[in-house]
C-alpha cells in the first residue's frame, strides 16, 4: 500500500487536472463567443494556445478559492462551465449587435442600404456601415483595455463562482434575463445613430420643402448628395462621443454578465 503522502499528491493532481479541464472550458467558451476574441483575424491555432496558456495561469487562483475541497470532473461539471462562457460571451455579444444595428440604420440614411459586405466573422452578408462601426468598435475596446477587462472579469468570476458549482437550474432565470436585453441593445444602437439620423432626416424635409417652392428643382438628385455629405459630416464630428458611449455600454454588459454568473452561483 502506498504512503498516506502518495495519496494525498495523488488526489492533489487529480484535483488540479481536474480544475484546469474545467478552466479551459470556461475560457475555451468564453473566447469563442466574445466580441474581439471570437473574430476570425485572430487564427484558430493562437486561440488554442491563448485558452491553453491562460486556463494554466488561473489554476492557482482555482486553488486558492477552493481550498481544501477538491474538484471533481463531472459531465454536469462541465455543463456548468459552458454555460458560464455562454453567459459571458452572449451578453458581451450583444454589443456587436448594436454596433451591427446602429451601422444598418446610417447606411440607410446614407443610401447604403444594398451595399452589403461578407463579413469575416460571421461569414454573412452585412452592411457597408455595420461593418464600419464594428471595426471603429473594436478600436475602441482595444484602445480603452476592455479586453483585458473581460479577462480580469473572468478571474472574479472564479471566486465567485469555482469551477464545477455553476447550478444548471439557474439557466431558465438566465434565458429571461438576458431575452429584455435584446430591446436594449436595440434602443443603444438607435441613441448611437440618432445623431446622424436626425440630420438626413431634417436635410430631406428641407429639400423637401425647397422642391414644393420651386416645383423644377430636381429634388431626388439632391437629396442622396445632400444626406451623405451631412451624415458623413456628422458621423465624424460625433466620434470623439464614441469611446465613452462605448465603454459604459460595455461595462454595463459586463456587469450583468457578472451579476448571472454569480446568481448560478448561488441559486
Amino acid at each position: 500500500m502506498g504512503s498516506p503522502e502518495l495519496a494525498a499528491g495523488v488526489a492533489n493532481w487529480s484535483s488540479m487536472a481536474s480544475g484546469f479541464a474545467l478552466v479551459l472550458v470556461r475560457v475555451s467558451v468564453l473566447v469563442a463567443l466574445t466580441p474581439f476574441f471570437s473574430g476570425k483575424g485572430l487564427p484558430t491555432r493562437t486561440r488554442a494556445v491563448f485558452c491553453l496558456a491562460l486556463a494554466w495561469l488561473l489554476v492557482p487562483a482555482v486553488a486558492a478559492s477552493m481550498g481544501s475541497r477538491p474538484v471533481e470532473l463531472s459531465f454536469t461539471a462541465l455543463l456548468g462551465e459552458v454555460a458560464v462562457g455562454a453567459i459571458y460571451g452572449l451578453t458581451l455579444s450583444l454589443f456587436n449587435e448594436m454596433l451591427l444595428l446602429a451601422g444598418q440604420i446610417v447606411g440607410m440614411q446614407f443610401s447604403f442600404s444594398l451595399v452589403n459586405l461578407l463579413d469575416p466573422a460571421s461569414e454573412i452578408q452585412t452592411p457597408l456601415m455595420g461593418d464600419l462601426f464594428q471595426l471603429m468598435g473594436t478600436l475602441v475596446l482595444l484602445a480603452a483595455g476592455l479586453d483585458r477587462i473581460v479577462l480580469a472579469s473572468m478571474v472574479r468570476s472564479l471566486r465567485a463562482v469555482p469551477p464545477g458549482s455553476f447550478h444548471l437550474t439557474a439557466m431558465p432565470a438566465v434565458a429571461q434575463a438576458l431575452v429584455p436585453m435584446l430591446s436594449g441593445s436595440f434602443f443603444a444602437a438607435l441613441e448611437l445613430a440618432a445623431p446622424v439620423l436626425a440630420a438626413t432626416i431634417l436635410v430631406e424635409i428641407s429639400v423637401a420643402l425647397m422642391g414644393k417652392l420651386s416645383p423644377q428643382l430636381p429634388v431626388i438628385s439632391l437629396t442622396i448628395p445632400l444626406k451623405t455629405l451631412t451624415g458623413f459630416g456628422l458621423l465624424v464630428g460625433s466620434l470623439a462621443l464614441w469611446p465613452r458611449f462605448m465603454e459604459v455600454r460595455f461595462a454595463s454588459l459586463l456587469d450583468v454578465a457578472e451579476k448571472l454568473v454569480s446568481q448560478g452561483g448561488r441559486g
